[in-house]
């Protein structure tokens, strides 16, 4: 399908019948539309990260009524009723799959002599069914929006949420808006035409995301990603998938005292230590591991010293995963709600640590990579200790990441 570029867009009517104009020749109900998620029901409804204000689950994700007008800009998190044989529950029992999850964890021993560390494992999500963990957002993002009888997922995107929104939308019956950036990489454009996803072109996040504020006010659309500015994070039922991570990390290698995971606006990392934090109530473990928010430029970093929450703060890098000028309350949380914190990695130092996961066999995106120099210093620092285990949360291999190869860089 041609895309849509459109830099000044004009918001108009959205087609009657989008699935099927998105997706030519797709019957719906090849998997999705057949298929009905079934709620948990403990799920009581969404509840505010700050001041725990209870709300109904809603396909909206406008953050916190009480604390907006209060001053503050906070999202909602789900909230379930207390009970039930799942310690880390999640909105679906049965919910929308294409096989996300369960991905492994490697233990890198040549890598913690180097950085004299006693354990240093890698939770390799390029394993996902389109080579991110952003395959956990869309799955439970697919399952609520069957759930509610949408037709359309919408949401901003340049990266790997574009590409797995665009899949598990097609394997879905659903249609699929994408709004970009101008520069986003070819790899993943050709995937999303490929998909019949439709991509609309900005130059910034206000454009982007005021395209995707405007889409969900439409029956039947769904933003899967932030829309708002101050930014909140991404749908809240959404962010739940990245909960498994953390008893997957149990499961497979027991409790780690740090988890180095890179962060955007904190999704994922949000999601980890809310995995935690249930599995650390229901008395599965003894405490929770410090969670350390790696970015490419002071954002997070900034907000811990004492900048404002909702500032902006912009800067360049070649770590396509991670950019983003903006930080939330989803971040915060879960960096000071651990006793963890922001660590800055630039681009040259991401291309050193990528080359010493190169020679060990790891294939990293740069944004991934750069966990490994947050790594790196955090143990020069002596915050990670020696005798630590390590969990390093990589997001994606190098095989779509526009930065790779490396250039050459002087000795």
């Amino acid at each position: 399908m041609t895309p849509s570029p459109v830099l000044d867009f004009k918001f108009t009517a959205p087609p009657e019948s989008p699935a099927q104009t998105f997706l030519p020749g797709r019957p719906a109900g090849v998997l999705g539309r057949s298929f009905t998620p079934q709620r948990n029901p403990r799920l009581q409804g969404l509840q505010c990260l700050r001041c725990d204000a209870l709300y109904p689950v809603t396909l909206a994700n406008d953050g916190c009524p009480a604390c907006r007008q209060a001053g503050f800009h906070v999202g909602l998190r789900a909230s379930y009723r207390p009970g039930g044989p799942d310690v880390v529950p999640m909105p679906y029992v049965q919910g929308f799959s294409l096989g996300e999850g369960n991905t492994p964890l490697h233990d890198m021993p040549e890598l913690a002599r180097q950085f004299d560390i006693a354990r240093l494992s890698i939770k390799d999500e390029s394993r996902n069914p389109t080579g991110s963990p952003k395959d956990r957002l869309t799955a439970m993002g697919v399952a609520q929006a069957l759930d509610a009888g949408a037709h359309t997922l919408v949401l901003a995107s340049s990266g790997n949420t574009a590409v797995s929104a665009a899949h598990y939308a097609w394997a879905a019956g659903l249609g699929c808006e994408v709004a970009s950036y101008e520069a986003m990489p070819a790899t993943y454009a050709r995937q999303l035409d490929a998909l019949g996803a439709r991509r609309y072109v900005f130059a910034d996040n206000t454009g982007r995301w005021g395209f995707v504020r405007e889409r969900s006010q439409y029956p039947g659309y769904f933003a899967l990603s932030n829309y708002r500015l101050p930014a909140l994070g991404s749908a809240p039922l959404g962010v739940e998938g990245y909960k498994a991570i953390a008893e997957e990390c149990l499961k497979d290698g027991g409790l780690p005292d740090h988890v180095v995971v890179p962060t955007g606006r904190g999704d994922m990392a949000w999601g980890i230590y809310a995995g935690f934090r249930e599995l650390l109530a229901a008395g599965r473990i003894a405490r929770l591991p410090r969670m350390w928010l790696v970015e490419p430029f002071p954002r997070l970093s900034r907000v811990l010293g004492g900048g404002a929450l909702n500032g902006s703060y912009p800067g360049r890098t070649a770590q396509l995963s991670s950019a983003g000028a903006t930080v939330t309350y989803l971040q915060w949380q879960a960096a000071t709600a651990s006793g963890g914190g922001a660590v800055v990695v630039g681009d040259d130092e991401a291309r050193a640590a990528r080359r010493l996961l190169t020679a060990a066999g790891v294939s990293a995106e740069l944004a991934a990579a750069a966990g490994l120099g947050a790594v790196r210093q955090l143990r020069e620092a002596e915050t990670i200790a020696a005798d630590a285990h390590v969990v390093m949360v990589l997001t994606s291999d190098a095989s779509s990441d526009p930065s790779w190869p490396d250039r050459a860089v002087a000795a």
